[in-house]
């Protein structure tokens, strides 16, 4: 296993990357003891029960039962391979990886992430240092673009020539297939991958934005035409799909933006790359986009790690915002709380154009954004005549689905109350045509988005396996106290679950007459797994008895030894019985004796 000839590199990299501080940026964790306390990323739950140990540099979800280390976290939260993880935090932590390198950049998504980072920095010194750029450069003057957000979003160029960027790259030592499989270079039917021919450049005569991931890796690009001619295609051209750009998981901005999206606890929703920038240039760092497309159950579940609250502008056209209102529905599903932004009528079409003409506007616009409910109310009465019971059904029919949306049922009450007021009906006919909806509908509304995946729980323990956890785990915590109580089960437990770990506690404490938790834990590292047995049942104690005393500590050990003892006798009894009548079915005397013998001395 790679990670195992790694374990250097992977040390270095724990040792320089706080895992409380890094996984804070996905989870909301507050201090809880010695450990952090989270709701967990990988399962639903509204009681927490994700732990992060700084000291130990581990996790565990008591919910879900995940757990590991900080690469174990990066891999199952972003789907990444150990190779990718192991990348992206050595660069974050700034250590050089010296072993296996080549294992390393074997990686294919490693190797496009290599090569759109050279295409950027190719795009980026077009456009700032080359004469044959200056056209751009002074199309981005007019929109309205300083030099410091060139700079910040490494906004590029490419002239109108067939193959410049694939030779380029081609020299700096990237292969054919590799451009082809980033979405950069574009193959032929008749195309020679030995002699170069046949490939050329996606992007040509193009303004071009990187799009990155929330890490800053640069995942593919938008390139706007600078001049259209017969062969430039069209407005916009995109990096198509690869194993490196998914654009229903990126979302344009959120690297830049996601600090202030906690700060403020606000999402700002916008269209375009144009629509961001602009935003940001005016001083508004907590804006991102989804590109012009309808937000996915992907991009939600990314932008939940920051914020439950979403500000959306969306363009007014029938088009903009039909797919807006695919995207807050999933939104609301999620219990995240929408707002519709609304740029007054002949202040800019969009946001962009918005702060150009007066950036004031939008920002007031931000700050009176409309609930999503109220607009969606607000639109269903225009034309309606209220006295007219048809017109008053067909808004009940408009915004009850609307509703039915919303998780919480407080939240549904307050809109169904306010809808009634409306309508000047009571809220209980409203009621019924809710359940007339959910009975003529055929998946009920609500549950196409965000469905986490089934919880993959841990084998159900049997309640002996849970109690020696308990009495270890407690034990390791107040070792000084435990040490007087190791022998009170050696007849129990080397003949459980636990057995190898209670014999290396008993040999521990037997080779220098303390229990030595360093040593416990550096045995269990010893078998290559994230999961620290020690760490695990450490972390687990302290999340079930975070406020026990120590002078209870002594009486709690006990208690908990006479329950494995009783529980133990009953599992024995069970397995005797069978034992005994398996015998008695063979007629094997010897055997039966024996099982008898043992089963007089268990009832003693």
């Amino acid at each position: 296993m790679l990670r195992e000839y790694m374990s250097d590199d992977t040390q270095a990299i724990k040792d320089r990357i706080d895992i409380a501080e890094f996984i804070g940026e996905y989870v909301q964790l507050k201090p809880a003891g010695v450990n952090m306390k989270g709701l967990c990323p990988f399962h639903n739950e509204k009681s927490p029960s994700f732990m992060v140990n700084r000291d130990r540099q581990t996790f565990k979800c008591f919910g879900c039962s995940k757990g590991g280390d900080i690469f174990t976290f990066i891999q199952e939260i972003e789907g990444m391979e150990f190779i990718e993880a192991l990348k992206l935090l050595a660069n974050r932590a700034g250590v050089e990886i010296k072993q296996q390198t080549a294992q390393v950049n074997s990686n294919q998504k490693n190797r496009i992430k290599d090569i759109n980072l050279h295409a950027a920095r190719f795009f980026y010194n077009f456009l700032t240092q080359m004469d044959a750029a200056k056209e751009a450069r002074d199309y981005l003057t007019t929109r309205g673009i300083t030099q410091d957000m060139i700079d910040a979003w490494q906004i590029g160029f490419i002239p109108d020539q067939w193959e410049l960027l694939t030779q380029y790259l081609l020299k700096k030592g990237h292969g054919v297939e590799d451009l082809v499989a980033a979405g950069i270079t574009i193959k032929r039917d008749n195309a020679n991958a030995q002699t170069g021919k046949g490939f050329y450049d996606r992007f040509r005569g193009r303004i071009m934005f990187p799009i990155r991931d929330v890490h800053g890796n640069v995942a593919g690009f938008t390139g706007r035409v600078l001049k259209e001619t017969e062969h430039s295609g069209g407005k916009y051209v995109n990096t198509p799909q690869t194993i490196v750009y998914d654009k229903s998981r990126i979302v344009f901005g959120l690297d830049k933006a996601r600090q202030e999206i906690r700060t403020t606890g606000n999402i700002v929703m916008v269209e375009g790359q144009m629509d961001v920038i602009a935003a940001h240039q005016a001083g508004m760092k907590n804006v991102v986009a989804t590109s012009g497309t309808a937000l996915t159950q992907e991009q939600i579940k990314l932008l939940m790690r920051y914020a439950k609250n979403m500000s959306m502008a969306f363009d007014a056209d029938d088009a903009g915002e039909k797919a807006a209102k695919r995207g807050i529905a999933l939104a609301m599903e999620t219990g995240m709380h929408v707002k519709v932004i609304q740029i007054p009528e002949g202040k800019g079409k969009d946001p962009d154009e918005c702060i150009k003409q007066n950036k004031e506007v939008w920002f007031t616009a931000v700050e009176h954004a409309q609930d999503i409910m109220e607009w969606y109310i607000e639109r269903a009465l225009i034309n309606k005549d209220l006295k007219n019971p048809h017109d008053k059904q067909q808004i009940a029919d408009e915004i009850l689905p609307e509703i039915i949306r919303l998780p919480y049922a407080v939240e549904r009450e307050h809109w169904l109350q306010m809808l009634a007021q409306q309508l000047s009906i009571d809220t209980k006919v409203l009621h019924e045509d809710i359940d007339r909806i959910k009975a003529t509908t055929t998946q009920k509304t609500g549950q196409t988005m965000l469905q986490e995946e089934p919880q993959k729980s841990a084998q159900k323990q049997d309640k002996l396996e849970v109690l020696i956890e308990k009495w270890i785990g407690l034990g390791l915590r107040f070792p000084d106290i435990f040490q007087h109580h190791v022998d009170m089960l050696s007849h129990i437990l080397p003949q459980t679950t636990y057995g190898p770990l209670y014999e290396q506690i008993k040999n521990s404490y037997t080779q220098s007459s303390r229990i030595n938790l360093e040593t416990l834990r550096q045995d269990a590292a010893q078998a290559h797994n994230p999961e620290n047995i020690v760490d695990v049942l450490l972390m687990k104690s302290e999340w079930e008895f975070s406020d026990i005393k120590e002078d209870t500590v002594e009486a709690q050990l006990i208690e908990f030894s006479g329950h494995i003892l009783i529980h133990w006798v009953k599992q024995r009894r069970q397995q005797l019985e069978q034992e005994i009548r398996k015998a008695e079915q063979h007629g094997d005397t010897e055997r039966l004796n024996e099982l008898l013998q043992q089963f007089q001395q268990l009832q003693s």
